[in-house]
């Protein structure tokens, strides 16, 4: 039945915390929907044009900052944490070796999307049969929600410098999804911030791109350059990616919050096909009806083929030089696509002899 009082309001959201915890998520939390100090900071970064070629972030105007607005009647915003971080890999291992392929970790498994919004759908159902109906509307990554600062005001965690949500009791290593209610729930204390004076996440940026504490160029971000940006890697960008050729979770590896992340116990986050130890060799191998195959049900199959050619050949041009990188770039070298055929040559140029160019 529909609560009526405050305390039964109350007992409500302890209920929902529990039922989370139940469905296996690591922590919920409730906020209410005013987000005018995160809407001027991203008209801010939008004005400055640090989204790169992610229109999609101005598209929907402020329906993005006023949950009210993309779900009538919203309330309330329940926000819910699933960590994912592998156990037992040695990721600085893999970006210290030049032959093996980097992948960020939230990718090594199968798509988190549907995982999590199952369990945030059985989470609304439960909700909506304990009151008699309710209005709800579950997001994970599927529409224009600000989840980082509802996650913070909901308690938990805060904006980190890299732009990430941090929670002290687990670090950063994990998904974010949300359910817009129009239930009148009491809300959780925001989380407040504890970065200190700490710049571990600027400082170890390869491409630099967090500008400043809490601002982040995703133009120059790896994973906006390997996933989002949809033609050519900028060349003085190259280098920089190193053997990463699907994201970049540097500056989380290096947050000192995270030696409290905890390992996650859900079987379809562990790697698949050996991606946490593939060398880019055996990765530039994967013609198209292999990549699909391989990256069923992975988050890694939004980029397709094309740009996975195109992040590979960068990752081989910036490793040793030698026969076997050589004819795998080879192969590709007249692709009918002229982005693959760019970046196979700007690899092969890396590789070459001083005097020899393919």
């Amino acid at each position: 039945m529909i609560p009526h009082t405050p305390r039964d309001w109350a007992a409500l959201a302890a209920e929902i915390k529990d039922w989370g915890a139940a469905l296996g998520l690591q922590a919920v939390g409730i906020t209410d929907i005013d987000l005018r100090v995160a809407e001027v900071r991203l008209e801010q970064w939008l004005a400055a044009g640090l989204h790169g070629e992610m229109t999609y972030m101005a598209r929907h105007g402020r329906r993005r900052s006023r949950p009210e607005e993309l779900v009538a009647g919203t309330l309330r915003v329940i926000c819910a944490r699933l960590d994912y971080l592998p156990p037992a890999h040695d990721m600085a291992a893999v970006l210290a070796d030049p032959a093996l392929a980097f992948v960020s970790r939230y990718a090594l498994g199968r798509d988190y999307h549907r995982i999590l919004r199952t369990r945030l759908q059985r989470l609304a159902t439960r909700i909506a049969e304990r009151v008699g109906g309710c209005g709800h509307r579950v997001f994970v990554d599927s529409a224009p929600v600000l989840e980082k600062p509802l996650a913070e005001k909901a308690g938990l965690g805060w904006i980190g410098k890299h732009t990430n949500l941090i929670a002290r009791d687990a670090g950063s290593w994990f998904f974010l999804g949300e359910i817009y209610t129009d239930l009148p729930l009491p809300t959780d204390a925001p989380a407040t911030g504890h970065c200190g004076r700490c710049r571990a996440c600027l400082d170890v940026c390869p491409t630099q791109a967090i500008i400043a504490p809490y601002r982040l160029d995703a133009r120059r971000c790896i994973s906006y350059l390997t996933i989002e940006l949809d033609g050519p890697i900028p060349e003085p960008l190259r280098a920089a990616l190193g053997n990463r050729v699907y994201g970049c979770d540097d500056c989380q590896v290096v947050c000192p919050w995270n030696r409290f992340a905890r390992r996650t116990a859900e079987t379809d986050f562990l790697p698949r096909h050996g991606l946490d130890q593939a060398t880019l060799v055996q990765l530039l191998g994967w013609d198209e009806p292999t990549f699909l195959r391989r990256t069923e049900g992975s988050a890694i199959r939004r980029i397709g083929h094309l740009r996975w050619l195109r992040n590979v050949a960068v990752g081989l041009g910036n490793g040793p030089a030698g026969e076997p990188p050589r004819q795998a770039l080879l192969r590709w070298a007249a692709h009918p696509s002229a982005m693959v055929r760019e970046h196979v040559q700007w690899a092969l140029g890396r590789l070459a002899p001083p005097g020899r160019r393919d």
